[in-house]
């Protein structure tokens, strides 16, 4: 069924359906050479369902941004690991760092990395971002997708990431976003890496509305050079996906891009949300 609403998404526009296309052909990659670190599910999964959700608009506005690039020093922090490892295979000149604090998942990167022979060009390191062990203006892109809004200390962070570029460099970043800002946490460690408050409950995301937008992130980088906005049309749709994502072990990935150009559309500014939704922004250092 995966091709069928692959195929039934391309009248709605969904962003992320050239990009799905380079995850198959990694997949198919993949499955017919005779030895590789991953499973045979890994790569079935990756040709049919490769990601889920806002994934789709997010690796595309960073694939389409950096599509004119061809050599350069990147320094991915914490992204999920596909789009990353896609657009270091893609581009031959690239040397990667990949940082992620979840040793758990730095593993399932590794093996990724190893699978498409990618250990010369990129390098792992199971660190926060706080303690990166790079020089300041040392590389030419840095892409943080979906990882912002988890952590505490966010403008720290994006202090950090943005003395790590270089003049004439780009930042990439997505967080989700609406129209008034919000805190969300829950009751359990989903990463294994912060305190609990005096209730017993983690920190979870941020939603960004345009005021904390500018408070948090735009203070240290100045305004996006590009951006872009994709939301729920109705709100509460996201959030009743990705509670039966949690709960039926049996959904139906395949059909995500549909659901997408269904549920989904792109948005002028973060007070027509409706909803949640997901900001991606460009953000270029003067030289």
């Amino acid at each position: 069924m995966s091709p069928i609403y692959w195929l039934l998404a391309y009248p709605y526009r969904v962003p992320g359906l050239n990009f799905r296309l380079e995850c198959a052909r990694l997949a198919l990659r993949l499955l017919f050479r005779r030895k590789s670190p991953l499973s045979f599910r890994d790569s079935y999964n990756l040709l049919l369902w490769p990601m889920d959700s806002t994934r789709y608009f997010e690796f595309a506005f960073a694939w389409d941004t950096l599509s004119d690039h061809s050599a350069f020093r990147y320094l991915d922090v914490s992204s999920p690991r596909l789009f990353p490892i896609i657009l270091t295979l893609k581009k031959s000149g690239v040397v990667a760092e990949f940082m992620n604090p979840d040793l758990n998942d730095l593993a399932c990167t590794s093996n990724l990395v190893k699978a498409v022979e990618l250990e010369n060009r990129c390098n792992l390191h199971g660190l926060l971002i706080g303690v990166a062990p790079f020089a300041s203006e040392s590389f030419d892109v840095v892409t943080s997708i979906s990882v912002v809004e988890h952590i505490p200390e966010d403008t720290q962070a994006i202090r950090t990431m943005w003395n790590f570029v270089k003049p004439g460099g780009r930042l990439l970043l997505t967080v989700p976003c609406a129209a008034n800002a919000s805190e969300q946490y829950i009751n359990r460690n989903e990463y294994g890496l912060l305190a609990s408050n005096e209730r017993g409950y983690f920190f979870f995301q941020r939603l960004y509305d345009q005021l904390s937008l500018a408070e948090r992130i735009f203070s240290i980088t100045g305004q996006p050079s590009r951006r872009a906005i994709y939301g729920e049309k109705l709100p509460g749709t996201l959030r009743r996906n990705l509670d039966r994502k949690m709960a039926d072990p049996s959904y139906p990935y395949w059909r995500e891009p549909y659901m997408m150009g269904q549920d989904f559309r792109y948005f002028n500014e973060l007070s027509e949300l409706p909803g949640e939704g997901v900001i991606a922004m460009e953000f270029e250092k003067s030289e």
